[in-house]
């Protein structure tokens, strides 16, 4: 750990897409997902090593008020194992109705074998005794890395069909707020989600911060027969489907789609309003080289290694 927290970030700050002032922003998916076990520490320091611009990751609230970095509402069976050792059989209980000493009980070190989620990450070393980490922990590692450019884009991992597993979406912004003004990197964080209510509440009360509307074809389809939840009131349908529209509409600076309901027409489109665009999750090389030919102003990956080796050619 004490060499990777000590590498240089490479090429990072100098990563430049078609010759553009502007540099193109690599994201290491939930760290380095397909290098190290997600949303751990190991997982962000090799990222750090890779030499990302920004480093994803998803975060939660305890029970007792700690933010925390885990990308479920609820405990994976597929990454988790109990105090006991053992692999949890069925979804464990929600990070929210947990303190943060509880869950720092669970090993999320491993894939566990056999399972569709670990044959879709072959590349995974292992880091067990890994715990979920604090947000303030992480912030800690990229200090002590002596890191003071890499970025964060910070997801509120919220859902308005589930809202007895998270606290509510104003409470969960102001604690999000509250811990990255604390540590003093606001200046280099974004806050992004699924559910647009957030990030209402981080434009309303921390202009400073910019947000990053995610969406995929799931979030914006109707629920029983109404407008999708996910939007905080806005109706794809009134937007004529253009979620550029809708993502400017709501006061956002940049669009974070699925890339494979992308192309470039829309990436043109958001460019033409002003918006950035930041597709998730690209990892095989000839979707990484498709989605770099549209001209996107970066990349959410499980493999930024291999993005990288893509801009460099």
């Amino acid at each position: 750990m004490k060499s990777l927290l000590h590498a240089l970030p490479g090429l990072a700050a100098a990563l430049l897409l078609f010759g553009c002032a502007t540099p193109f922003d690599l994201q290491g998916h939930r760290g380095a997902r397909g290098l190290a076990p997600e949303n751990t520490l190991p997982a962000f320091a090799t990222a750090l090593t890779v030499g990302v611009t920004t480093l994803e990751l998803d975060v939660g609230v305890t029970r007792d008020g700690v933010v925390v970095v885990h990308h479920d509402p609820t405990l994976n069976p597929d990454i988790t194992r109990g105090p006991d050792g053992k692999w949890l059989e069925t979804r464990g209980p929600a990070v929210h109705a947990l303190t943060y000493e509880e869950l720092a009980r669970y090993d999320v070190g491993r894939l566990k074998p056999g399972t569709n989620y670990a044959k879709g990450l072959p590349k995974q070393e292992p880091a067990d005794g890994a715990r979920i980490p604090t947000l303030e922990s992480l912030f800690a590692l990229v200090k002590r890395a002596g890191n003071d450019r890499v970025r964060f884009n910070i997801e509120t991992k919220i859902s308005p069909l589930e809202p007895a597993t998270t606290l509510p979406p104003e409470p969960f912004a102001r604690k999000l707020i509250d811990e990255v003004r604390r540590a003093g990197v606001a200046s280099r964080t974004t806050i992004q989600s699924f559910d647009w209510r957030t990030l209402a509440v981080v434009q309303n009360e921390a202009p400073d911060i910019p947000t990053v509307y995610l969406s995929t074809p799931r979030t914006l389809a109707p629920v029983e027969g109404k407008p999708t939840p996910w939007t905080a009131g806005l109706d794809p349908a009134a937007f004529g489907g253009s979620v550029p529209k809708m993502v400017k509409a709501a006061g956002g600076k940049i669009w974070s789609p699925n890339y494979t309901a992308l192309d470039e027409a829309m990436v043109s489109e958001a460019h033409a309003l002003g918006l950035k665009v930041v597709p998730w999750t690209v990892n095989d090389p000839e979707a990484i080289a498709k989605v770099i030919g549209m001209r996107v102003d970066g990349i959410i990956s499980d493999r930024p290694d291999l993005v990288r080796e893509a801009l460099k050619k």
